[in-house]
Order: C-alpha cells, then structure tokens, then sequence
C-alpha cells in the first residue's frame, strides 16, 4: 500500500514511528518497550477510525500513552499479586526463600499410602465404597449419606466404620 492510500492516521503513524519510539523509549527506558508500544499503535489503527481525527499526531501519542499506562498499571497488578502469592507459598531462613512443600521423600510416601488407601477403598464392598465416597470425599454428613443412598444413618455409621477399620488394618496409623 502507498502512504498515500493510507488513511490519515495511518500515514500520520508511518511519517512519525522513528518519533514516537524515541518518545516512549526515554518514558519506557527500554528500546525493547519502546518498540512493543508503537507496534501496539500501529495494531490499534490498523482499521481506519469510524469518524475522522482532527489532530493524527497528538492522537498517536495520546493512544501510546494511555497504552503505557496501561501496561505499567498491569505490571504493578502482577508483581502484587506475585508477591501476595510468594508471600503465601515461601518462608524465609535467612536471606533465603523456603517453598513451604514437603521435602520430596515425604511427598513421594505420602502419594504412595494415598496410593494404598485408594486400593483398599476399591476392594470394598460396594454400599460400603459408596458411603466412604459420599461422605469422606464428597463430604456429605452421615444423615445426607443416608438419605442419598436410601439407607438408615446407622448403616452408613457402620459403612464408614468398617472402611475405616479396613484401612487401618492394611495400612497401619
């Protein structure tokens, strides 16, 4: 396309990009920024405006402006809420973070009794597996148990007894 066939912002753009990258690399401090912003210009006056513009250069500058705003109020968004985040999953010893995760040895023993207990539950009778189900792991109070299963509240007492009982006995405490 000629810059003549283009619409007056779009020329407005192309006469002044070498500009408007200088401009906001000294706001930006960054060449890269910089460069990013005024790509982004281009991508929102890519499509002629419905209505003319009177005044195109102090329209680019303005529409780069409010996209630098935008972009360092997103920043500070997220580096808050990464700091709220490292805030809530790390301690510190010292000058250094400490991921609060179990040491990988425990997570690995802790999946392989989880691991165990999945077997057991799945070798259970079938009334007594749908009573652990429903009220360990959906968990629903004995009485909604009951009530979901069509049984009296002390059969399923019994149900998540024997689970229970079965669980300790091929696993231990």
């Amino acid at each position: 396309m000629d810059e003549g066939d283009a619409h007056p912002l779009l020329a407005a753009y192309l006469e002044r990009r070498a500009d408007l990258v200088r401009y906001f690399k000294v706001r930006l401090r960054s060449e890269a920024a910089a460069e990013d912003l005024v790509q982004d210009i281009y991508l929102k006056i890519a499509e002629p405006p419905d209505r003319p513009v009177e005044n195109p250069a102090a329209y680019l500058y303005r529409l780069g402006s409010n996209l630098m705003l935008d972009k360092l109020k997103q920043q500070r968004r997220a580096t808050r809420r990464d700091g709220a985040w490292r805030e809530a999953t790390t301690s510190s010893a010292g000058q250094e973070d400490v991921a609060d995760e179990p040491a990988a040895d425990e997570a690995l023993a802790a999946r392989q009794r989880l691991e165990k207990v999945v077997e057991v539950v799945r070798d259970l009778p079938e009334p007594v597996r749908e009573a652990f189900r429903l009220h360990k792991i959906e968990g629903l109070s004995h009485a909604e148990t009951a009530k979901a299963m069509g049984v009296s509240r002390s059969s399923v007492e019994k149900y998540i007894m024997t689970s229970l009982r079965r669980i300790v006995e091929k696993l231990g405490r």
